[in-house]
């Protein structure tokens, strides 16, 4: 039975117990939920107020409701290493997820000091600066901003929004492999922007990861500041 002394809707807090059973892994992947009427009794509501909750889960890309079968678990958070080669479509599609990504936003800007340190160029230098929106099996996952000097990478913004791949945006810019140098890990709650992006609540817990990408002759070509859903994935550090 759920306490509904807090003023949070009913439906809501379902899918909150919901959601954190299936991302501990307490519902196999490709399984099924209990059915409507066992959590209308486990949790004291009707079969509607269970609906609700699982309308907002298959939102989330959590569940997938199928006629005539049930509510098929669709996994809990995805693996994502974090090492010299960290490539999402590679990482997605090896976990037997669909992988994709557009890009949102394109301008031009200059480096300020911390970017000038990262990619090694003088303060005031030209970059592209654009954001991705990466999902897997259509659920956002990572919401992420790249700079990459300019005039090298010019080309590569438009490459990643045809492609939805950085490595086919490097390759067209001449780079045909890099390596990840660096990768700094922390947290954050979700502002308006991310929260949107992402699909998530305001407020909701974000893991931020800085990272810079280098070509093979330690040239660092990419500074990356991206924010990944907490609730759907685990970083893994190799």
């Amino acid at each position: 039975m759920l306490d509904r002394r807090d003023g949070v809707a009913v439906w809501r807090r379902i899918a909150d117990v919901l959601r954190e059973e299936i991302l501990r892994g307490d519902h196999r992947a490709g399984g099924l939920l209990p059915g409507e009427t066992v959590l209308a009794g486990r949790f004291g509501v009707n079969r509607h107020t269970v609906r609700q909750a699982i309308r907002a889960l298959a939102g989330e890309g959590l569940v997938t409701p199928v006629q005539g079968r049930g509510t098929v678990v669709r996994g809990g958070r995805l693996s994502y290493p974090i090492g010299a080669r960290t490539r999402f479509s590679e990482i997605v599609s090896g976990q037997a997820r669909s992988p994709s990504g557009i890009v949102t936003r394109v301008v031009e800007t200059v480096a300020d000091p911390r970017l000038a340190v990262l990619l090694g160029l003088a303060p005031g230098a030209p970059l592209a600066e654009f954001d991705t929106l990466r999902a897997a099996d259509g659920v956002p996952i990572c919401f992420a901003t790249h700079w990459l000097p300019l005039p090298r990478f010019a080309a590569a913004p438009a490459v990643v929004a045809r492609t939805g791949s950085m490595t086919e945006a490097f390759l067209a810019c001449g780079v045909p492999d890099y390596v990840r140098t660096e990768t700094r890990i922390g947290a954050a709650a979700a502002g308006p922007g991310d929260a949107a992006a992402l699909a998530i609540r305001l407020g909701a817990s974000v893991i931020v990861t800085n990272s810079v990408n280098a070509d093979l002759a330690g040239t660092p070509v990419q500074a990356t500041r991206a924010r990944f859903a907490a609730e759907r994935v685990e970083l893994v550090v190799e």
